[in-house]
């Protein structure tokens, strides 16, 4: 059963100009194309097809927001690194990406990146805009499911070892389930924290 039954689509953004008023509390989804960012958070949300998912790297062109509830919202980021986008659509981007470092209501960023690519350059570099926006982030290796017991303890440890103070993290996986509850309780704090 969905943690958030009147979880619905509320707006797609192509400048910030479309953004929801800035006022109540939103979470911030990113990662990189094909990272399984969509299924992330259908997973969390417990909503099959809230996100759209696709096997076509890119598939996220705007900033879609979702309402979970009153006041409170998730914002699906456009994926980075190879996408099917042209440079005119990813130059828009940027622009849009800094606009929401700036509301008021953002309290918090999962990152999602697949647990067998580790951390890359578009990861760092969104970590860089989330210390700038003072955004805490919390990144969640997805497909760890994909990877056996030993291997994700390496993973983890590399990926600690990257990260630093940069963010936490934790194993995810929304074949199995793994780690769900870990992140749905995160996203209910940072929904519920206020100023």
């Amino acid at each position: 059963m969905s943690q958030y039954p009147q979880a619905a689509f509320l707006t797609s953004a192509a400048h910030s100009q479309q953004f929801p008023a800035d006022e109540g509390t939103e979470v911030a989804f990113a990662g990189r194309s094909n990272s399984g960012k969509s299924s992330a958070i259908n997973a969390i949300v417990g909503r099959r097809a809230l996100a759209r998912t696709s096997k076509t790297p890119g598939r996220t062109r705007l900033l879609n927001f979702f309402q979970l509830q009153s006041a409170a919202r998730i914002v699906d980021l456009p994926g980075y690194g190879f996408a099917a986008a042209s440079a005119a659509e990813k130059a828009t981007w940027a622009p849009m990406i800094d606009a929401l470092a700036r509301r008021r209501s953002l309290r918090g960023l999962f990152l999602i990146m697949d647990a067998r690519r580790g951390v890359l350059p578009g990861d760092r570099q969104l970590l860089e805009w989330a210390a700038d926006a003072q955004c805490p982030v919390h990144v969640l290796l997805s497909k760890c499911d994909k990877l056996s017991r030993a291997e994700l303890q390496r993973t983890v440890a590399t990926a600690r070892s990257a990260l630093g103070n940069a963010a936490s993290l934790q194993a995810f996986s929304a074949v199995s389930g793994q780690g769900v509850e870990e992140a749905r309780r995160l996203l209910d704090q940072w929904l519920k924290k206020t100023g």
